[in-house]
């Protein structure tokens, strides 16, 4: 896959729309970069998305949208703590508040992050002119970054919160994960970083060869082998929803959000890109939700895995990349 191609801006639709309850799924989308302040982010969605500031801390924006609340911060916990303790409206700060003056000079250390309320999957594209829009101004992606950690976060819903749904995407997911890095381009600073771990392949194997799991078992097995944040698709949040208690007496880490959602963080921000897109990024987890619904297909792939294991080596990544880039190939 060529890194640099035109802009994808169809997005392509899962398999399945609608939630449990039969509503429209929803998918949440994080957004880090720096090169533009706090204040030019908030304007920028402001009249992109033609929306109104509802909240305002140093370190923070709330705007309202058709498309529901959009959160502008500095992704820097300390100081939105430290904006807080001092008001929550940044307005009223002293001058010489130090968090005001931090907040101006750490736009250009310090990622900004937008983080969009859940969309419909059919509403995705009006994300689009803001994304142009970033492009336009000096925002600074990944690979244009001293930093090089900035992602792009997709949080899609769940589709059912039952173990079969979730054992789906766990194993779909597991079967892919090697292929996905290569798909995005993932930085190597970020590769190199702890935050966007893959599945160990212990628990690759583990969760390949189950059949029909009961919920115990799947919060059980990942949190022993996946006991952090720190994993590319951070299930956290989701089993948070299932068992809160169980997943805290494991993790205990007042970052994890309960949400029903997965939260896939290994895309890059390549925002300072004119080719790159969200679209692209989401077409490439779209696979995932595709083999989380061929169940034929799956269950094939599982067997190849498994029995690709050699002893002590494990199992080829170069070889199993190979193997799923020839199937997605054929399709």
């Amino acid at each position: 896959m060529a890194q640099n191609q035109r802009a994808e801006t169809e997005y392509k639709q899962p398999p399945v729309v609608d939630n449990a309850e039969g509503k429209p799924r929803t998918i949440g989308i994080e957004l880090e970069f720096s090169g533009i302040s706090l204040a030019d982010t908030e304007q920028l969605v402001l009249e992109v998305l033609d929306g109104e500031t509802v909240e305002e801390t140093a370190a923070a924006r709330t705007i309202k949208t058709s498309l529901g609340e959009f959160k502008v911060e500095l992704d820097w916990d300390y100081l939105k703590r430290k904006a807080k303790e001092e008001g929550e409206d940044a307005d009223g700060l002293p001058d010489d508040s130090w968090v005001k003056h931090l907040s101006k000079a750490a736009a250009w250390l310090v990622p900004v992050e937008i983080v969009c309320p859940p969309i419909e999957f059919r509403h995705l594209q009006q994300l689009d002119p803001l994304i142009r829009a970033l492009q336009q101004s000096d925002a600074k992606g990944t690979s244009e970054s001293m930093i090089a950690a900035y992602g792009t976060h997709i949080n899609p819903e769940i589709p059912k919160l039952d173990a079969p749904t979730l054992h789906a995407y766990l194993q779909a997911y597991s079967l892919l994960q090697w292929w996905l890095v290569e798909a995005h381009h993932v930085n190597n600073t970020r590769k190199l970083s702890p935050f966007i771990d893959l599945y160990p392949e212990e628990y690759v194997i583990e969760i390949l060869k189950q059949d029909n799991p009961d919920m115990d078992q799947l919060l059980d097995d990942y949190l022993e082998f996946n006991p952090s944040r720190n994993r590319a698709l951070d299930m956290l949040p989701l089993l948070c929803e299932i068992d809160e208690d169980r997943v805290r007496s494991v993790v205990d880490d007042k970052k994890i959000k309960s949400r029903p959602t997965f939260h896939y963080r290994l895309p890059d921000c390549r925002i300072g890109d004119p080719d790159w897109s969200l679209a692209r990024e989401w077409n490439i987890w779209w696979q995932v939700e595709k083999l989380a619904y061929d169940h034929d297909k799956r269950t094939e792939l599982c067997e190849k895995f498994i029995s690709a294991k050699r002893p002590l080596i494990g199992v080829s990544r170069n070889r199993w990349v190979e193997e799923i880039t020839t199937w997605l190939d054929q399709e």
